[in-house]
């Protein structure tokens, strides 16, 4: 059960007489958040504030600090994630969570249910400009999937052939949110935009020769996109990504 139906059902058990006020005490005690040992402390009402849960950063932090916040979420949590998990870590990490998942080239861990349905309408198209990008532009997808959102992935579609871009686009034009994920110079985003009747999330990537200083020109171009209705998010920010679609698509379904 989402946070929410949590503390729907603990109301109702209260006000049925089935929970003492004692014990939704207690339980209610730690929802806004709960530290774990001295390291950490959950935030376990994000979900009923953003409708998004806390994901866990995993750069700096070590597999047994990892996997304990692991196990203190999935008490309330149906679905736990964790990104930027190189291989080594999950080496370690599978031995003491029970369960986890590991999608080797998001670099995403997750505790999940057996099966996730799409929770919410429309379709999250994900392109890529080369191969090379994978890594973020799948950071994209396995986010947006965990986070109940159907997913399109359209990859290695970048401006140097173009019409392998054009050949797909019905697919862009059956989308309600893009991601475009692209290094070197950075263009594809602008393309789509000018093709699509959507918003547009640009991703630029770290990919590229030494011009493209780390992603900063693609970042620049993306910025500087003379296509209407694009959105830029940091550099590599495949999760940035998908949770800003995310919030498109679950505002679009607030209004209707």
């Amino acid at each position: 059960m989402t946070n929410d139906q949590n503390l729907r059902s603990l109301l109702e058990a209260v006000a049925n007489g089935k929970v003492s006020l004692d014990t939704a005490l207690n339980s209610l005690k730690d929802l806004a958040y709960e530290s774990v040992d001295e390291f950490a402390k959950i935030d376990h009402h994000r979900a009923l504030r953003t409708g998004f849960p806390e994901v866990i950063w995993g750069p700096g932090k070590t597999p047994e600090q990892i996997a304990r916040i692991i196990e203190v979420m999935r008490q309330r949590n149906p679905v736990v994630m964790a990104t930027r998990i190189e291989p080594s870590v999950y080496g370690i990490l599978q031995s003491k969570v029970r369960g986890l998942q590991y999608y080797e080239l998001a670099r995403i861990c997750a505790i999940t249910p057996p099966i996730i349905e799409p929770q919410f309408p429309g379709e999250i198209g994900i392109l890529s400009a080369g191969t090379a990008d994978l890594p973020v532009a799948e950071e994209a997808a396995v986010t947006a999937e965990l986070s109940g959102f159907r997913v399109l992935r359209l990859w290695d579609v970048g401006v140097a052939g173009i019409h392998r871009l054009l050949s797909n686009r019905h697919l862009i034009e059956s989308a309600s949110v893009l991601i475009v994920v692209a290094g070197m110079e950075g263009a594809l985003p602008s393309v789509v935009a000018g093709l699509a009747n959507c918003p547009v999330i640009a991703v630029p990537t770290s990919i590229g020769y030494g011009a493209s200083f780390g992603g900063l020109a693609p970042l620049l171009t993306m910025l500087n996109s003379c296509a209407a209705g694009v959105g830029v998010v940091n550099i590599d920010n495949g999760f940035g990504a998908a949770v800003l679609a995310g919030q498109i698509l679950r505002t679009a379904e607030k209004l209707r």
